[in-house]
Parts: structure tokens; C-alpha cells; sequence
């Protein structure tokens, strides 16, 4: 069987492109290997599906640390607000939520994932379930791509859209990476981003914080000279292995290049109470003791944070809790404040790719016209979604991503195919 566009992936990017390559009047196969179509779409944003985000353009690409640059070119033909009106104008109903998150309201995966099938039924898409592809040919004038039985396609024009290595449960094993190889593409270094990390500090191993969750504290990594590399306000959790929570997944690509880097474990540098100023919790804290001096320095300290964490410092500093607050030199108050604002630990790794949320690496983005997203170095072929060398932080980013590099190589792959066609 021929046709003017293949597409190998029905995710966030093989979807968008199936549907503007039929758009642009090709004749076009999407091939899945799963059960469904938009697996990772439905889990993703808690499965109420984060389907973009509002902020202005310049704002996303901050967002996408991970060669978003790569991203104004593809963003001046459709961009996040595109992605917007793309999405209500089949009538699923959008909402926004803090950070510019944008959801359907029906506050439902399904709504977007339906919303895609029934735009490639009402296209003529021909979609192929639980069809594993073995391998792909290339040729001067079209390509096949041979499948799991034995059967073989022929396609003017391949999108690769299988994804990275991170979430395999969705389908996501890394089958692109040699067919983008065949091609002549340089593959990155893979790794794992937006992804937990691992620590042997004392407090992890005697699991003395284990499952204490900090608010709105301020995290970053450091160099190899104590400076930030990068620094997050938000959320954070210690675990029975490290470190979690959404301020972690935000550091971890940049603690992972720093071991990437040789280095055998890297600093992170956690406020936990960015919004307070040091010298002047020092000086309330003094107050209260002279008020009550008869009071434990625990009570005394009570609130400021959490109290496992305060129970942990005194620890640290060999202190009895329920030590007068009399007897307490100036010092060691000011110690404890200076731990809370400047508490150091390391950490030496990271959960498995697998377990990540995002992969970082793929196919080099120099080898990819970022306005078409085609390959610089194989005619009728084209790349969308994670498997290139783009990642961004969660938040709708990858996705913004995924939907807006498909749309171009599905509208490019089908210009080329028809217009070699003939037609």
C-alpha cells in the first residue's frame, strides 16, 4: 500500500501531525503500536490533560530550558495560542489555571483525546492499532516501512513521532532512535529529566525526614563553585531515596548535567523560608526568648517550620528541645536560622529514565529544519515530539512542544509528498 504521508506514533505530536497532513489534502496512515491512541495525553496533568499554556511565547520558551530556543521558528507558524483555538474550534472548551496551565473544562483527559480521534475519522485518516513497526527503508524516492507481520508500507513522506524513553508504559521505548540513526542523525546522550533524585546524606539513609513535604520553599543547584545554577520556588518532598516534588523535577535536568559532567555528587542549596528575612527572624526570635525565658526553645521555635524539621536541627546541633530558653547563647539561634535558610545536602543521582516524566537527549536539533522540521539529511522525513533534543519543565511545556513540532511536520510532510506527486 502507498500513501503521501506515514506517520510512526499516535501520541500528543503523531496525532497533530496525522491530522495536518490530511489537512493539507494527503493521503494518511498513523500507525500505533498500543491499544489507543493519546496514551500519554490522558494521563498527563493528573489525567485531566494539560493541554497547553497561556503564557506570552517568550515565557514558554524560558520554559523549556532544554533547547526551547529551537522553538521560535516552528512557534512563528503555530504557537501556544494556536494550539488554543485549534482545540476549541473542534468545541472542547478550554480553561486556565495558575501558572497559565491550560485545561479542558470538562476537567477531563478523554474530552481532548476524543476530540483528536474524531478529527482524524472526519479527515479520512486510515489509523492502525497494535501495529508494531520492525523496521524502515529509505529510498530516493520513497520509503517503506516494514511491520511486525511481515506486511510493508510505502510513504512519500515518514513523521517519526514515537516518543522518547521516559513513561514506557505509554509506549515510549525508544524504537526511533536507530531509524533516525539509518537516516544518518546524530543521536544526544539520553537522559532523564523532570525526574526525582537520589541522595546518601545521613538524613536520607536514617529516613529522619522521610515523607516530610515543605511549601513554597526556594531550591537550586549548584556549581562547581557554590553559585546557582538554577534556582525554583515551589513545592518539595524528602523521600525514602532523596528528594521529590515539583521544585525537584524543575533542578533535576540541571543536577543531572552536572553529574553528566563527572562530578560524583552535586550541591543543592534549599531555603526554606525564602520569603523571610534572616537577620530579622534572628532578632524575633531573641525577643521572644527574653519575653519567655521559662519557655523550651522547641515552643519558642514552634511555627516558624515544620516541626520535624526543627526537631532535625536542634538534633543536628546537639540541643535538648525542651532546654530553657534562658540558657540558649545568641549563636545558636542564629545558627539554626542561617540551617533554615541555607540548608546544603547533595545528591548523586536520579531514578531511572523510565521512571522520569521527561526525556532529555534525542535526535540533535542542528540536523532538523526547525521550520518544517524536516531532516537536513533524508528527503521526505520528519521529526516531532520527544524524541528530538527539546524538554521542557512540566506545566503544559512538553506538550505546547509536541503539538505545535507535529502540526509542522505533518503540514510540511504532506506539502512535499503531494507536490512530488504531482498533484
Amino acid at each position: 500500500m502507498s500513501y503521501d504521508v506515514v506517520i510512526i506514533g499516535g501520541g500528543p505530536s503523531g496525532l497533530m501531525a496525522a491530522i495536518a497532513a490530511a489537512e493539507n489534502g494527503a493521503k494518511t496512515m498513523l500507525l500505533e503500536k498500543g491499544r489507543k491512541l493519546g496514551t500519554k495525553l490522558a494521563i498527563s496533568g493528573g489525567g485531566r490533560c494539560n493541554v497547553t499554556n497561556r503564557l506570552p511565547e517568550e515565557e514558554v520558551i524560558k520554559h523549556i530550558p532544554g533547547n526551547g530556543k529551537f522553538l521560535y521558528s516552528p512557534f512563528s507558524v503555530f504557537n501556544n495560542y494556536d494550539i488554543i483555538d485549534f482545540f476549541e474550534g473542534m468545541g472542547v472548551g478550554l480553561k486556565e489555571e495558575d501558572h497559565g496551565r491550560m485545561f479542558p473544562v470538562t476537567n477531563s483527559a478523554k474530552t481532548v483525546v476524543n476530540a483528536l480521534i474524531g478529527k482524524l475519522a472526519e479527515l479520512g485518516v486510515e489509523v492502525r492499532m497494535k501495529t508494531p513497526v520492525k523496521a524502515v527503508h529509505y529510498d530516493d524516492t520513497e520509503h517503506t516501512i516494514i511491520l511486525d507481520d511481515g506486511s510493508k508500507l510505502n510513504a512519500a513522506s515518514l513523521v517519526i513521532a514515537v516518543g522518547g524513553k521516559a513513561v514506557p508504559h505509554t509506549g515510549s521505548t525508544g524504537d526511533g532512535y536507530a531509524w533516525a540513526k539509518k537516516a544518518g542523525h546524530t543521536i544526544t546522550e539520553l537522559y532523564p529529566t523532570e525526574v526525582a533524585l537520589t541522595s546518601d546524606e545521613n538524613f536520607i539513609q536514617n529516613k529522619s525526614l522521610q515523607g516530610l513535604s515543605l511549601r513554597n520553599v526556594s531550591l537550586s543547584v549548584l556549581n562547581k563553585k557554590n553559585k546557582p545554577l538554577i534556582t525554583h520556588q515551589m513545592d518539595m518532598i524528602f523521600t525514602h531515596f532523596g528528594i521529590s516534588g515539583p521544585a525537584v523535577l524543575r533542578c533535576s535536568q540541571f543536577a543531572v548535567k552536572e553529574l553528566m559532567k563527572g562530578r560524583e555528587e552535586v550541591p543543592m542549596l534549599l531555603d526554606v523560608l525564602p520569603d523571610q528575612h534572616e537577620d530579622q527572624m534572628v532578632h524575633s526570635i531573641l525577643k521572644s526568648m527574653e519575653e519567655s525565658p521559662k519557655k523550651s526553645i522547641k515552643n519558642i521555635l514552634k511555627g516558624i517550620a515544620p516541626e520535624r524539621l526543627l526537631d532535625y536541627l536542634l538534633e543536628r546541633h546537639k540541643m535538648d528541645a525542651e532546654q530553657k530558653a534562658a540558657t540558649v547563647a545568641k549563636e545558636t539561634i542564629r545558627t539554626i536560622v542561617h540551617n533554615l535558610k541555607h540548608f546544603q545536602f547533595t545528591v548523586n543521582g536520579t531514578l531511572p529514565l523510565k521512571k522520569a516524566f521527561v526525556t532529555g537527549g534525542g535526535i540533535s536539533i542542528k540536523e532538523i529544519v526547525p521550520k518544517t522540521m524536516q531532516s537536513k539529511l533524508m528527503h521526505g522525513l520528519y521529526f516531532c515530539g520527544e524524541i528530538l533534543n527539546i524538554h521542557g519543565y512540566t506545566g503544559g511545556y512538553n506538550i505546547t512542544s509536541a503539538l505545535v513540532t507535529g502540526r509542522l511536520a505533518g503540514m510540511n510532510a504532506a506539502i512535499e509528498a503531494v507536490h512530488n506527486s504531482g498533484n
